[in-house]
């Protein structure tokens, strides 16, 4: 079963619970490292997400997926906060990222580069507006290869 399909099933699964809860699903991975499969599901919450919640999310979607068993392989299954550098996989995140410092990295050159590390100014119009040391990029949101929060020292 393609990568695509499980992190759809995960989803499904998963979302009302999520609701229930007011958690937000922040994104699912099922990946291959080493011999060992893992399907990492991140969650998070108003106020931040803490172990007892993971626990929670972990315990209600093991017993989905044991009853539903959509993945024929052996995998580990991680709940987990996004963490202080959470992707940015949605348009409301990019939206709630605003003031914040972020790492964005795009599929085309804008202004010669394909990385910026700086603080998004502005989201407006499906663009980015990231200062990055004295000067200000402007970023079409449809060449953003991924976008994450950032902790620039």
């Amino acid at each position: 079963m393609s990568t695509p399909k499980i992190k759809g099933i995960v989803e499904e699964m998963v979302q009302p619970f999520l609701d229930e809860h007011n958690f937000e699903l922040v994104d699912v991975e099922y990946v291959k490292e080493g011999s060992n499969y893992f399907l990492r599901v991140y969650v998070d919450k108003e106020g931040g997400i803490d172990i007892d919640d993971c626990g929670m999310v972990s315990e209600y979607l093991s017993q989905k997926l044991d009853e539903n068993d959509p993945i024929p392989t052996a995998y580990f299954l991680e709940v987990s906060s996004p963490g202080a550098e959470r992707p940015l996989k949605k348009n409301e995140d990019v939206a709630k990222a605003v003031g914040k410092d972020v790492f964005v990295t795009v599929y085309e050159a804008v202004d010669g580069l394909k990385e910026f590390e700086g603080r998004l100014l502005s989201f407006e119009n499906e663009e980015l507006v990231i200062s990055a040391g004295k000067k200000q990029y402007t970023i079409p949101y449809a060449k953003v290869a991924s976008a994450r929060l950032a902790i620039i020292f």
